[in-house]
């Protein structure tokens, strides 16, 4: 058998029965989060101590209760859950309409500031080991100038820290608003950069935010995601000020050709 493997070897009187409420248990725990692919039938069975056509029967439960779906030649996969936080009309008039945007900043602030203060409280030897990881892959992104990675790592930490909140609703509340930071809706992480320099601000930010939780100290936890919030919110404020500054300067210097 795998040690990797999240899941238990099954011991029950209704096998297949078992299998669904363990992955059930997995998906409201927010391990098997929307998207993710399940292993392989022979994996999975081989993982769980169970035939294949118990494992079937058990995916098919799931299936049916709208929680998998199953996409043949590809596999089993968690189904999409949450759905968006918000419509493509309703994202393109949030896009076109600037105050909107710091409701959005607004609302993140007290979300992940409550996610690290209880991360902070609650973070298991294996949650902080994922912050140190990711900390990790953070640095070398930056050593390495690799905005790309940079930003990934970014978002892997955010989502790391409310995971590590160990609050289910939490988990799947926030997996659809960074859902709309992946697809870059609000602001792109490389303005952030050009605002801070280099982007070693933002990175300490972030070194902070992690090693208050590995320290389990929750006032700190929760000032840290504040502060690095109040950042992104200024930085903004002041690129807009700029930008329009620009245009009016522009303006000025046409008239006066």
């Amino acid at each position: 058998m795998n040690d990797t493997s999240p899941f238990d070897p099954v011991g029950h009187e209704s096998i297949a029965e078992a299998v669904v409420e363990q992955i059930e248990t997995m998906i409201v725990d927010g391990i098997l989060k929307e998207g993710r692919k399940l292993p392989s039938e022979r994996e999975l069975a081989e993982a769980l101590g169970v035939s294949r056509p118990k494992l079937r029967e058990a995916l098919q439960t799931l299936e049916d209760r709208g929680l998998i779906k199953v996409r043949h030649g590809e596999g089993s996969f968690i189904a999409s859950l949450t759905g968006r936080a918000m419509s493509p009309a309703l994202l393109s008039l949030y896009a076109r309409y600037g105050r909107a945007f710091y409701d959005y900043l607004e609302y993140r602030r007290e979300q992940e500031a409550f996610a690290s203060r209880l991360a902070a409280e609650r973070a298991t030897q294996s949650d902080k080991e994922r912050l140190i990881d990711i900390i990790g892959e953070m640095q070398r992104a930056w050593e390495e100038d690799d905005a790309e990675a940079s930003q990934e790592a970014d978002l892997k930490l955010h989502v790391a820290v409310v995971d590590a909140s160990q609050n289910t609703t939490l988990i799947h509340m926030m997996a659809s608003v960074y859902d709309l930071t992946r697809q870059g809706v609000f602001y792109n992480r490389q303005f952030l950069r050009t605002m801070d320099g280099t982007g070693e601000k933002l990175l300490e930010q972030h070194k902070e935010i992690a090693q208050s939780i590995i320290d389990g100290d929750p006032a700190r936890a929760e000032a840290a995601a504040r502060s690095h919030m109040d950042f992104v919110e200024d930085s903004f404020r002041q690129g807009q000020e700029q930008q329009m500054r620009e245009e009016r300067a522009s303006k000025r210097r046409k008239l006066s050709a």
